[in-house]
């Protein structure tokens, strides 16, 4: 996993038009599983493409469980859950999906240096 400077991947979102996001949306989608240890779930490609297909739908339910399995990797490591699913979820339907991306970012970052 890598760790990932959360203002340089914004600005990069922005200068691509959002192709940049689209990566991150996927690295972002592979790295929580991995951490989640959930080898069951969708690659990020595949989350893409549904949410790409569903026309943004998709996207909203993977921004509530990429918090909730963000939520599970927290407390298996004794940390206290925060209910970030429905965080995500909200800022996602105001249109704020780059912001939760950021804090799914910043956690990985978390879990990546501890």
């Amino acid at each position: 996993m890598t760790h990932r400077s959360i203002p340089v991947c914004i600005i990069l979102t922005l200068i691509t038009c959002g192709i940049y996001g689209i990566y991150w949306f996927v690295v972002l989608t592979d790295e929580v599983n991995t951490v989640a240890g959930d080898n069951q779930a969708p690659s990020g490609v595949v989350c893409f493409l549904l949410s790409l297909v569903t026309c943004g739908i998709y996207g909203l339910y993977w921004n509530y469980k990429q918090g909730e399995k963000l939520d599970y990797v927290k407390t298996s490591q004794g940390y206290p859950s925060s209910n970030s699913g429905i965080l995500y979820l909200i800022l996602s339907l105001v249109g704020f999906s780059i912001i939760s991306f950021a804090l799914m970012q910043n956690e990985l970052n978390k879990f990546t240096w501890d």
